[in-house]
């Protein structure tokens, strides 16, 4: 099939969402100005650049209590922080329940009964039980077109690792099972690897 965006795709659901697929997932935690801590799960996610290490995430919706954008834009626009919690298989019950739109006064670390922690470099919470979190600050956050996109980039600026998720002095993501977004209310877990060798190696 061929369709133009602009003319609709007639099917029952929206494919473009299942064709970028495995998407990481980034889960967003933030402090808001009055202390609150959130989290929430983002899968238009990826690193940007290496040195210095830079990643972003977009927001593509709205709360009707935020600003044109949900709570994490808000509060690393206030704050100038976050943090990128990545996201085990064990952990998938905790990231859905983090997904629910809830209210800006509520901490979905306790909704979820997941344990925080402090990051070491920022003024942010971090999710204690995350194979893997990325300290960032603000780079800048930019305005895409339609309503209520928003992408936001950030310098990583601190690196936790579990230890277990080290062999070898490499990251090896398939032995926590990192979760990835495909389309719809589908996910996949990274559980194999394989190596390529480039033609100029």
């Amino acid at each position: 099939m061929f369709y133009q965006p602009k003319d609709g795709h007639g099917l029952p659901h929206n494919p473009f969402n299942a064709l970028i697929a495995p998407r990481p997932i980034a889960w967003i935690s933030t402090r808001g100005p009055d202390g609150t801590a959130n989290l929430a799960p983002y899968s238009f996610f990826n690193g940007v650049s290496y040195v210095p290490p830079q990643v972003m995430f977009a927001s593509t919706s709205a709360k009707p209590d935020q600003d044109n954008t949900k709570d994490s834009v808000a509060n690393i626009r206030a704050t100038g922080v976050f943090a990128v919690n990545l996201v085990s298989r064990a952990l998938k019950d905790a990231m859905n329940i983090t997904s629910e739109h809830f209210d800006r006064t509520t901490d979905e670390f306790d909704r979820a009964g997941l344990e925080k922690a402090e990051c070491s470099v920022i003024d942010c919470p971090r999710v204690a039980a995350s194979p893997a979190t990325l300290e960032c600050r603000l780079v800048q956050i930019v305005r895409l077109p339609g309503e209520a996109n928003y992408v936001t980039f950030g310098e990583v600026v601190g690196v936790h690792i579990a230890d277990d998720a080290l062999v070898d002095g490499m990251v090896d993501i398939t032995r926590f099972e990192m979760l990835a977004r495909l389309g719809y209310r589908d996910y996949t877990a990274v559980t194999e690897a394989f190596t390529l060798a480039r033609p100029d190696d």
